[in-house]
């Protein structure tokens, strides 16, 4: 399955990206297993992607759960939670 990623904020700046074109194995179904697939990559990208980390995510533009089942050719967003003041 074929997605497109984005970072945004102290994510893009951690993992030195703001977007990315990737290809997924077939294993990867939710967005917990994506992220789980990416911080696999390297030790920079567990840190920043890491479990014990709070992140968001959107999947073509709509706040979603991590257990929400991917679709071809979407757009995954992932950025930390906002803080106002």
């Amino acid at each position: 399955m074929k997605l497109e990623l984005r970072f945004f904020a102290s994510l893009r700046e951690g993992l030195g990206v703001s977007q990315e074109g990737i290809t997924i194995p077939a294993e990867v179904k939710t967005i917990a297993d994506l992220r789980s697939h990416l911080a696999q990559r390297s030790d920079v990208w567990g840190e920043v992607l890491g479990n014990h980390k709070v992140i968001r995510c959107a999947l073509n533009h709509e706040m979603v759960d991590s257990d929400t089942l991917l679709e071809e050719g979407a757009e995954v967003a992932f950025f930390p939670p906002v803080t106002g003041g």
